[in-house]
C-alpha cells in the first residue's frame, strides 16, 4: 500500500475522515485523530455531514439468465402454487430453456443492465450464481459471463456454482443428475477457476438432503467454500446440513426449526434473508430473526434478484422490506447489506466494512443518518461511489 494517501474524505456525519491509499483503506477515525499522513493526501474530499458506508454488498443474487417469467406471476396472482408451475413445466426449467438458448451476448446484455441497477443502488460487490444451464456447456458459459459484468459495471463480481438448482428434463432421476453435477460439471467448473463457491437446493421441488450432500461433499474435496438454498418451501433440515458442511451461509430459511437456528449459530454460519422472494410468491412464512438475534447468528440481506420469485434490483428496498416485513432493525439491515454479506461470500475484512487493509469501495449518501437509506422505497439517497479507491458516481 502506498505511503501517500491518494484520497481524503473528511467531515463525515460524526465527524469522521477516511484515508485512501491506491484501492485500499488506509486509515479510518475521527478527523481529530488525523495522523500525519493526512497532510500529503494528494486530494482531500469534504463531505459536509454525508453519511459514508462501505460500499453495499448483494451476496446472493441470479443475475446471468434469459427470459420472462412474468405469466407465471400473474398465474400465482391468479392462486397457483409455485411447485403446480414447477410441475406443469414452468419455473426454474423454463429459465433454462431460454438460457440454453440465449448467446453469451445476449446473456451479457441483461445480467449487465440488472448489475448497473444494483450498482445504481450503492452496490460495489455482487455474487452472480449460475443454475440456469443444467448442462456442462451452459453452465461454464453462464460463469464466464458472469465473470465479464465487471468489465462493463464498476462492481466485484463473486461467481457461485450452482448446478444443483432443479433436475433439467434430460434426466431421469435427481441421483442421475447429481452424480453428472459431482463427476463432471463441477470438476471442469473447478479446474477453469470459475468459482469462487458452490451452492445447492435443498427442497422437495429440487433436491433432497442425501443428493445436496454429495454435492458439498465434492465440492469440499476440490477446495471449494460451500452455501446453501435452505428451508425455504418446507422445513427440511436444510439448515442444519449447511451447518454441518460448514457452509458460508443458509439462504432463505423461512421455515428454519429452532435446531437448525442452533445449529447455524455453532457453525458460525451467515443467516442470509431474501425478503424480495417471500413477498413475490405471497408467501407469509419469514425466517426466524428472533431466534437467529437470540443465537447471535449474523443476518445478511440480499436481493435474489432472479426472473422467478424475485425480480428485484434495489438492496436498499432488499433493506427496508427486511425491516417492515421481517422486523430487523434499521442497524441490523446495514450490517446485513456490508459486514455480514461480505461474511456469506468469504470476504470478512475485504468488503462491507471502513478499516485499514479493506477494499476502499464506500457509498456517500445525501443522509445524516441511517434510517434514511432503509426508508426511502425507489429513490436511494446515494450521493457518491467510490469503487477501488475510484469515484465512479458523482464528485
Amino acid at each position: 500500500m502506498s505511503a501517500v494517501w491518494d484520497l481524503l474524505i473528511t467531515g463525515t456525519a460524526g465527524g469522521g475522515a477516511i484515508g485512501i491509499a491506491g484501492d485500499r483503506i488506509a486509515w479510518a477515525g475521527s478527523e481529530q485523530a488525523l495522523p500525519p499522513a493526512a497532510a500529503t493526501a494528494r486530494h482531500r474530499w469534504p463531505v459536509h455531514g454525508r453519511l459514508v458506508t462501505p460500499g453495499l454488498v448483494d451476496c446472493h443474487t441470479h443475475l446471468v439468465f434469459a427470459g420472462d417469467r412474468s405469466s407465471e406471476w400473474e398465474r400465482r396472482l391468479a392462486g397457483a402454487r409455485y411447485d403446480e408451475i414447477a410441475a406443469a413445466g414452468g419455473g426454474i426449467n423454463a429459465t433454462v430453456a431460454a438460457t440454453r438458448a440465449a448467446s453469451d451476448a445476449d446473456l451479457l446484455a441483461g445480467a449487465v443492465r440488472r448489475a448497473a441497477a444494483l450498482a445504481a443502488g450503492g452496490v460495489t460487490t455482487i455474487e452472480v450464481k449460475s443454475g440456469y444451464g443444467l448442462d456442462l456447456d451452459t453452465e461454464v458459459r453462464m460463469l464466464r459471463v458472469a465473470r465479464r459484468i465487471a468489465e462493463h459495471v464498476p462492481v466485484t463480481v463473486v461467481t457461485t456454482f450452482l448446478g444443483a438448482h432443479t433436475v433439467p428434463p434430460e434426466f431421469g432421476t435427481g441421483d442421475d443428475y447429481v452424480s453428472f453435477v459431482c463427476d463432471e460439471v463441477l470438476p471442469a467448473v473447478a479446474a477453469e477457476g470459475l468459482a469462487d463457491a458452490v451452492d445447492a437446493f435443498a427442497e422437495h421441488v429440487a433436491f433432497t438432503p442425501a443428493q445436496v450432500d454429495r454435492v458439498l461433499t465434492a465440492a469440499t474435496a476440490l477446495g471449494l467454500p460451500v452455501k446453501l438454498h435452505a428451508d425455504q418451501l418446507s422445513d427440511g433440515g436444510g439448515a442444519a446440513l449447511a451447518a454441518r458442511h460448514g457452509a458460508l451461509s443458509a439462504d432463505h430459511l423461512e421455515r428454519s426449526s429452532p435446531d437448525g437456528v442452533a445449529a447455524l449459530a455453532a457453525a458460525g454460519t451467515v443467516a442470509v434473508l431474501l425478503p424480495g422472494a417471500g413477498y413475490v410468491l405471497g408467501d407469509t412464512a419469514t425466517p426466524p430473526v428472533a431466534a437467529l438475534r437470540r443465537a447471535g447468528v449474523p443476518m445478511a440481506v440480499a436481493t435474489d434478484c432472479n426472473p422467478g420469485t424475485s425480480p428485484l434490483v434495489s438492496l436498499p428496498l432488499a433493506m427496508h422490506m427486511a425491516c417492515t416485513r421481517m422486523g430487523l432493525t434499521v442497524a441490523e439491515a446495514l450490517a446485513g447489506a456490508t459486514e455480514h454479506a461480505a461474511r456469506a461470500l468469504g470476504l470478512s475484512g475485504v468488503a462491507g466494512v471502513i478499516a485499514p487493509g479493506a477494499r476502499a469501495d464506500l457509498v456517500v449518501w445525501d443522509a445524516d443518518d441511517p434510517a434514511q437509506i432503509v426508508y426511502w422505497i425507489g429513490l436511494p439517497p446515494v450521493h457518491t461511489v467510490v469503487q477501488g479507491g475510484r469515484f465512479v458516481t458523482g464528485a
